[in-house]
């Protein structure tokens, strides 16, 4: 009896480091999952700063018989711009 209590102790140490040693890969893998989500976040705020800047150069590069288009697209950013400035107001 207390043979098979040393035994079931030793197969819950054995369990208990195998559960110790996933544990550490895990947290490995999320802090890195981490990371790459913010760099792709980082990412994705510079492609839209581009987006942007490429629709205003668009928008004052526009002919000037397309004043219309041009002025829509500016209305647009002016709201996108307030909407942030609202949502940091907050």
């Amino acid at each position: 009896m207390l043979e098979g209590i040393k035994k079931n102790i030793e197969k819950l140490i054995a369990l208990y480091e195998a559960e110790k040693e996933e544990n550490v890969r895990l947290r490995e893998a999320l802090a890195k999952s981490r990371a790459e989500n913010e760099s792709c976040r980082k990412q994705i705020e510079d492609l839209e700063g581009q987006v942007n800047d490429l629709h205003l150069t668009e928008a004052f590069m526009a002919p000037a018989g397309s004043n219309s288009g041009a002025k829509e697209k500016i209305d647009r950013l002016i709201k996108e711009i307030d909407k942030c400035i609202s949502l940091l107001e907050n």
